[in-house]
């Protein structure tokens, strides 16, 4: 399996989200939320309530390629999520590391790991990882 980290390009410089096709960017988007979900071995339910708890069929055609558009609020999850990934996977550049630093107790989270923190359900339980990181990588 080609690691998702093989396909980001760090150093692109961004591009407004108006210069892309909106149904492009959702179908790309869901395809990086699997494959991360693959790498951080997660249960469907935990990708599930990461991507908002869509219902289940929804979930399983957006797993299989099929969406017609996708909520602003699915898009602003798997964003923040690809972004707490990258940080990961500069902070710790051995891949398995990176991947297991979600599932591991953290004391910055009193104790619970960070994927503990991320499946509270709130975009804002997201953010959190996501700034800690940020903090970390200074």
């Amino acid at each position: 399996m080609a690691r998702l980290v093989e396909n980001l390009d760090f150093g692109a410089e961004p591009r407004p989200l108006e210069d892309f096709d909106r149904a492009e960017i959702d179908r790309v988007a869901l395809k990086a939320f699997f494959n991360l979900a693959e790498e951080w071995e997660l249960s469907r339910d935990q990708a599930m309530t990461l991507l908002g708890s869509p219902s289940e069929r929804t979930f399983y055609r957006w797993r299989e390629g099929r969406v017609s558009r996708l909520p602003k609020d699915t898009l602003e999850r798997i964003s923040v999520m690809m972004g707490i990934y990258k940080a990961a996977h500069i902070l710790l550049p051995v891949i398995e590391r990176a991947n297991a630093y979600v599932k591991r107790p953290n004391t910055s989270f009193g104790g619970e790991s960070a994927l503990d923190i991320m499946l509270k359900g709130r975009v804002d339980n997201l953010y959190q990882v996501r700034r800690h990181l940020d903090a970390w990588r200074g």
